[in-house]
């Protein structure tokens, strides 16, 4: 915005400077042509009059005289003739016998005064011709051609040109400085706001915004920091009221789950039924309290990232993909599924910490194993599609339909094909969640012929600089996709 509005600024004020320059240059040159005019009009006025002096006298001597010196001394040339064209005194070369000079004679002779037409230039050059008739009223008594060099006017002209442009330049210059000051003035307060509003929607606590610029502006960022303090707070209180009481309540449920098996010896053999429950139950729990944690967790780190730059995060997710195959394979062997691995040949690079992506994988992988049932085939595969990496889960099981597969992500959503399941229904919405704050996205679709196909989609990292190195497996075998 700052460059739009200062873009604007200057282009306003380029085209006011030369509203004022142009006409100012136009006027200076035209202003040097008739200072030329006038000066030679006025040689010429004095040459014919000393010709009717020596037409009416016959003495042509003070005329010859009279032209040479001028000659002389501006080296401007002249030809003055009688009535019948006969030359009366011819200087600096100029004949009255060439083409140009004998038809300004002929005119001035038919008493009509012959002046040079258009402003001079910085760049002309060369000479321009005049003409005037001799005598006084209607009575010709001679013609005068006067040839003037406009080399001076020229010079003249670029003196003046040049002090004009260099004013421009100043008055540009004064202009952009004040057109940045105006638009630091206008814009930064709404950089300011502009930040601390990414900020509170990424769910981070915003800077204050400092006022500034305009009453206006000044008044919205007041407005702005007195809602930004509600709303942090509130998320605030919101997040830590999950984290505490996820926290918190592990101690109950590990006092809990001892005193229960603590019980459990002095139960007698009918209630081995009513005891199984209550421990499945408390796994439920536990597991609902670690996903809550870890849904927590990476909200935060999504907020964070949405407003941090770690663009030198990256990971090999082939790399990844190998270590979390090897991890998961025998837990989907014991689950009676077949787990395959297709990777890239090459190495397939990531934007996003090899930590995130095994948490992905492991989520991708839990849901794949739990849900698509004994003697499924699952693969994981590791591609690129242009300026993305893309790791895919796909299984054979029983899958999702459409109206499933738009609720799949959705907090705590689980298929009714699968309430007998033990889950959460956070594992995708978890994934999702990291996945947003690197750039990415979680796609969901039917598998071929049947089952479902998970991909999660990355943008590409950059080599040189982030996270790589070992690959933590995450909770394999324990991680509560919960997902279906």
């Amino acid at each position: 915005m700052r460059t739009r509005v200062q873009a604007a600024l200057l282009v306003f004020a380029v085209l006011a400077v030369a509203a004022f320059a142009v006409p100012l240059l136009l006027y200076t040159a035209s202003d040097r042509t008739q200072q030329l005019v006038l000066s030679r009009s006025a040689d010429l006025d004095r040459f014919a009059s000393l010709m009717d002096q020596a037409a009416a006298t016959g003495d042509t001597s003070a005329l010859a005289a009279e032209a040479r010196r001028y000659t002389q001394l501006y080296g401007e040339a002249l030809v003055v003739t009688d009535t019948r064209r006969s030359p009366v005194v011819e200087t600096g070369g100029m004949r009255a016998a060439d083409p140009v000079v004998a038809r300004l004679l002929d005119a001035a002779l038919r008493n009509q005064t012959a002046h040079p037409t258009g402003a001079l230039r910085p760049w002309s050059s060369g000479h321009r011709m005049f003409a005037e008739p001799a005598g006084t009223g209607t009575r010709v008594s001679g013609a005068v051609v006067l040839r003037a060099s406009v080399a001076t006017a020229a010079e003249d002209i670029t003196r003046l040109w040049a002090a004009v442009i260099a004013g421009t330049a100043l008055v540009a210059i004064a202009c952009t400085v004040l057109a940045r000051a105006a638009t630091r003035w206008v814009v930064s307060p709404l950089r300011r706001l502009d930040r601390a509003v990414g900020q509170l929607a990424a769910g981070l606590p915003p800077e204050q915004t400092r006022t500034g610029g305009p009453p206006e502006l000044r008044q919205l960022a007041t407005g702005f920091n007195r809602m930004a303090r509600t709303v942090t707070a509130a998320l605030e209180q919101q997040r830590r009221l999950v984290a505490d009481t996820s926290h918190q309540m592990r101690n109950p449920m590990a006092a809990l789950r001892l005193r229960v098996d603590a019980l459990h010896a002095h139960l007698p053999a009918s209630a081995d039924r009513t005891y199984t429950g209550v421990t499945t139950e408390l796994d439920r729990l536990e597991t609902l309290l670690d996903d809550l944690l870890a849904l927590a967790a990476a909200e935060h780190r999504a907020g964070e990232l949405t407003v941090t730059d770690d663009a030198d995060a990256h990971c090999d997710a082939a790399a990844v993909a190998a270590a979390q195959y090897r991890l998961w394979e025998p837990v989907a062997r014991r689950a009676g599924a077949r787990l395959t691995l297709q990777n890239a040949p090459d190495p397939v690079t990531a934007g996003c910490t090899d930590r995130e992506l095994a948490q992905i994988t492991d989520i991708l992988l839990d849901n794949a194993i739990k849900y698509a049932g004994p003697g499924a085939e699952i693969s994981l595969r590791c591609t690129t599609e242009g300026p993305l990496a893309v790791l895919t889960v796909t299984d054979d099981g029983p899958g999702l339909d459409a109206d499933e597969l738009a609720l799949a992500t959705t907090r705590f959503w689980r298929s009714r094909r699968q309430d007998r399941t033990a889950g959460t229904g956070l594992g995708l919405a978890i994934a999702e969640q990291l996945l947003a704050g690197r750039g990415g996205r979680l796609e969901l679709g039917a598998g071929k012929p049947r089952g479902l196909r998970v991909r999660a989609v990355v943008p590409r990292g950059r080599a040189g600089g982030g996270s790589a190195g070992g690959v933590d497996g995450g909770a394999v075998g324990g991680f509560d996709g919960g997902a279906r």
